[in-house]
């Protein structure tokens, strides 16, 4: 504890985590380790495959790629820490790292709302305006509507991390949670939280709730258009490419919702549960979603899978040759 009245007395909280249980905190680690690792694997690996194929050079890729590069940083906020904790008999942490991981987490996950709604209004061109989508979706658009979804983030995450630090915090420092959520800190301060909370509210209703208003929206003009197409191929066509994108928001949304939205305890145990698929399981999925269901992606994938088989089996026999050469040259020596 240090400092006076008028400023902030805590110097660092205690996270509780998932589990008091040592047994069972030692059965989560590998767990939670693996989530991370396929998380890291899977969004990265696809982030590469975008850049070095050609063929995935488009808007919608490019866009994903941002997703798969957000969803990296919201896991990689929480998880080592997490981690670490479950492997600790002391979970503290600093004062200042509880600030950092709440923006971060809080940037990452207002940036995702933005830039799923602008996947939507990209899958909205791609349909209603196929003639005109290279000239509206240029790369220079495409890279604005990136900025601003970040740049929201990182607005909104700012005001609702200095709003919640501003507050005085007077001596309980027992965070219910296993990584610093904004509920979970505000119940701490000793100081009337009417306006953090206020402001929480707002950002939440204005980025949150508008950019699911907006996707909403998007889909109704999206559905219209398609129902417009004659052809039923050409509609099963334009529904499959957006068929991702719909899984991807319904799954980050409906958690997300059921997590900040439930009306129970946020310090009870299904909270918990509901927060861990809502910031590990949504990122690990959301590749795999992609993956499964774009051919694009698979014939890249395969593409690139073919490559390295070739440039492994002409390494293996470039060695074998080298070897037998060398193996020849030693009998002639003797």
């Amino acid at each position: 504890m240090e400092g006076d009245r008028n400023h902030t007395s805590v110097a660092m909280f205690i996270l509780l985590g998932l589990s008091d249980e040592k047994e069972l905190q030692l059965i989560l680690f590998p767990v939670f380790l693996g989530i991370y690792l396929v998380t890291l694997i899977w969004n990265l690996g696809l982030i590469i495959l975008i850049m070095i194929n050609s063929n995935l050079h488009t808007p919608m890729y490019f866009f994903l790629s941002s997703l798969s590069f957000i969803d990296i940083c919201c896991s990689t906020s929480i998880s080592p820490r997490m981690l670490s904790d479950l492997l600790r008999a002391e979970k503290t942490i600093s004062f200042v790292a509880c600030a950092t991981q709440l923006f971060v987490a809080a940037l990452m996950g207002m940036a995702e709302c933005c830039l799923l709604a602008t996947m939507a209004y990209d899958r909205y061109v791609a349909i209603g305006s196929p003639l005109q989508y290279s000239a509206l979706m240029v790369p220079g658009r495409c890279w604005k509507l990136i900025a601003a979804a970040y740049g929201t983030g990182f607005l909104s995450s700012l005001f609702e991390t200095v709003s919640c630090f501003h507050l005085y915090y007077c001596g309980p420092n027992i965070i219910q949670h296993f990584f610093c959520d904004v509920p979970q800190v505000i119940t701490l301060s000793c100081s009337n939280p009417f306006m953090c909370q206020m402001i929480v509210f707002l950002l939440a209703i204005t980025v949150g709730l508008g950019s699911l208003l907006f996707i909403l929206l998007s889909y109704g003009f999206i559905a219209a258009s398609i129902l417009k197409i004659s052809s039923v191929k050409g509609s099963a066509k334009a529904f499959n490419t957006c068929a991702s994108h719909l899984a991807t928001v319904t799954l980050y949304y409906g958690t997300g919702l059921t997590v900040y939205m439930h009306p129970g305890s946020s310090h009870s145990v299904k909270h918990k549960v509901l927060s861990v698929f809502y910031l590990f399981f949504v990122p690990m999925l959301n590749p795999l979603i992609y993956s499964l269901r774009n051919k694009d992606i698979k014939e890249a994938l395969k593409g690139v899978t073919k490559t390295l088989h070739i440039y492994l089996s002409t390494n293996n026999f470039w060695t074998a040759f080298i070897i037998t050469v060398r193996k020849m040259e030693v009998r002639i020596v003797k």
